[in-house]
C-alpha cells in the first residue's frame, strides 16, 4: 500500500523531539491531544452523504476510504481501526449537523468529508474550532481553500482536500468549449450550490477570456422539475454550448427538456462532476446521448489494482465504481491514517497520544505523495490552502448509447488537458 515520502517520516522524530505533544504525561499540543488507550481502537470519522439523490458520491468515498482501511489489515499502530460514518447529506444544514456528532466524539482522530461543497461550508467552522482535520475526497469549490472573506473565501485551519479545485475543472471546461467545440457563445446555469455557482463563474470567466461570448448566466432552485421557463430563455439567447455543472436530479430535468425545446436543437449541453453517475445518464434517456461533462480521471497500474480490489468486494464481482471519487477518497485516507502514524506518542502505559496541531502539521508538509490520483502535494497559501491536488487528473467524457441503454459507466473520454494546443 502507498506510504508517505521519505520526508514524511523524517517529520514525524522532528515532531517527537523537537514539537512533543506530551510531557510528563500531559498533553503539550496546543489544540489538544487524541488518547488512544492500549485496547482501544483508532477511531477516524467520515462525513459523507449516504442518503437521498447524491449518496452514490458518498457511497462511492466510502468504498475508497474501506480499501484503504483494509489494505492495513484493518490495523494502525497496532490497533483496530473503527470508521465512524455520520450523513453529511449535501447541504449546509447537514454538514453542519454531522460536524457537531464528530465534534463531540473526542475519540475521532480526524475526518474524511465532507461530499459536498456546501455541506463542507456547514462543517469547516465546527471541525477547526475542535482543533480537527478534515480531508475532503470531493470537495471542488474554489471558496473552500480561499481565505478572503471580501472574495467569499472560506477556508479555515484544518480543512485539506485531495479532490481538484473548480479553478482547474472549470477553465478546462471552457478550453475544451473553445478549442474542440469551436463554441463562439456559452449559457451557464447553477443551482445556488458554492459548487455549482463556482463552476459556472469559472467557466464563464474563462471562455470570456478566450474571447468568446458568455451570452446567459442563470440560476435553477434545487427541487425543480420544470425547467421550460429558463430553457427558453436561454434559447433565446443563442448559446452554442449550455454549461449546467448542477447536481442530479436537476441537470436530469434541464438535459431531457432542453431536447424538447425550439431554438437549443443544435446546442451542446455540457455538465460536470456533480452528474458524473450512470444514474445520470439512465435517468435523461436518449437526450443524454452526447452529452459531454467533466470530471476526476485517474489511470495507471496501481489504480487498476484498485478497481480489481473494488470488485471483488462486490456481489458477482462486477460493479463499477459509482461516481470518480473513490481514488481520491483511498489516497485521503491514507494520508490521515500516516499522518497519525507520524505524530502518535506511546506512554508508558501503551496509551498513543496524538496531537492534534501536530496532526494538522504533518499532513500540511505532504509533498510528492505518490497516489493513486497522482502526485499530491499540500499547499498553504491562499487561495489553495489546503489543496493537495493539481488538477491534472481531469478528462472529459462524451456519454454514448452504451452509457444510456447498457449502464455502461464511465463513459469514453474525448479529451483532456494533455490534448490542449493553447499552452503549446
Amino acid at each position: 500500500m502507498k506510504r508517505l515520502c521519505v520526508f514524511l517520516m523524517l517529520l514525524s522524530l522532528l515532531i517527537a523531539f523537537s514539537v512533543p505533544s506530551l510531557a510528563d504525561g500531559h498533553c503539550m499540543d496546543e489544540l489538544g491531544c487524541v488518547e488512544v488507550g492500549p485496547d482501544d481502537p483508532v477511531v477516524i470519522g467520515a462525513m459523507l452523504s449516504v442518503s437521498g439523490a447524491t449518496s452514490f458520491y458518498g457511497e462511492d468515498s466510502l468504498g475508497g476510504i474501506e480499501l484503504a482501511i483494509n489494505g492495513r489489515d484493518g490495523m494502525l499502530l497496532g490497533r483496530e481501526i473503527t470508521l465512524v460514518v455520520e450523513d453529511s447529506l449535501c447541504t449546509a444544514e447537514g454538514g453542519q449537523a454531522a460536524a457537531q456528532r464528530v465534534a463531540a466524539d473526542e475519540t475521532i482522530v480526524g475526518v474524511i468529508g465532507t461530499t459536498c461543497s456546501g455541506a463542507a461550508q456547514g462543517a469547516m467552522p465546527i471541525i477547526s474550532e475542535a482543533g480537527m482535520v478534515m480531508i475532503s475526497s470531493s470537495n471542488t469549490s474554489p471558496s473552500l481553500t480561499n481565505d478572503d472573506r471580501d472574495a467569499g473565501g472560506t477556508y479555515l485551519p484544518g480543512y485539506f482536500r485531495t479532490a481538484h479545485n473548480d479553478l482547474f475543472q472549470g477553465a478546462m471546461g471552457a478550453q475544451f468549449a473553445v478549442e474542440v467545440l469551436k463554441a463562439g457563445a456559452v449559457a451557464t446555469i447553477h443551482d445556488g450550490d458554492p459548487y455549482t455557482e463556482g463552476l459556472a463563474v469559472v467557466m464563464a470567466n474563462t471562455f470570456a477570456g478566450l474571447n468568446g461570448e458568455v451570452v446567459f448566466q442563470g440560476a435553477v432552485s434545487k427541487g425543480d422539475t420544470d425547467m421550460s421557463a429558463i430553457l427558453t430563455e436561454i434559447a433565446a439567447s443563442g448559446p452554442d454550448v449550455v454549461y449546467l455543472p448542477v447536481f442530479v436530479p436537476e441537470s436530469e430535468f434541464l438535459v431531457s427538456q432542453a431536447a424538447n425545446t425550439p431554438g437549443l436543437e443544435n446546442a451542446i449541453m455540457m455538465t460536470a462532476d456533480g452528474s458524473f453517475s450512470a444514474g445520470f445518464a439512465q435517468n435523461t434517456g436518449q437526450p443524454a446521448v452526447g452529452v459531454v461533462m467533466t470530471g476526476p480521471h485517474v489511470a495507471g497500474e496501481a489504480y487498476d489494482e484498485f478497481l480489481m480490489m473494488w470488485a471483488d468486494e462486490q456481489p458477482g464481482g462486477t460493479e463499477a465504481p459509482p461516481s470518480g471519487f473513490h481514488a481520491h477518497a483511498y489516497d485521503a485516507a491514507n494520508i490521515l491514517m500516516d499522518a497519525v502514524e507520524a505524530v502518535a506518542e506511546e506512554m508508558d502505559d501503551g496509551t498513543l497520544v496524538i496531537g492534534r496541531q501536530a496532526l494538522r502539521d504533518a499532513i500540511a508538509a505532504v509533498e510528492n505523495y505518490d497516489g493513486l490520483t497522482g502526485s499530491l502535494t499540500c499547499q498553504e497559501e491562499s487561495p489553495f490552502a489546503g489543496d493537495c491536488a493539481t488538477g491534472t487528473a481531469l478528462a472529459v467524457f462524451e456519454i454514448t448509447e452504451a452509457q444510456v441503454n447498457e449502464g455502461a459507466w464511465p463513459p469514453p473520454i474525448v479529451w483532456d488537458l494533455s490534448m490542449s494546443m493553447m499552452d503549446e
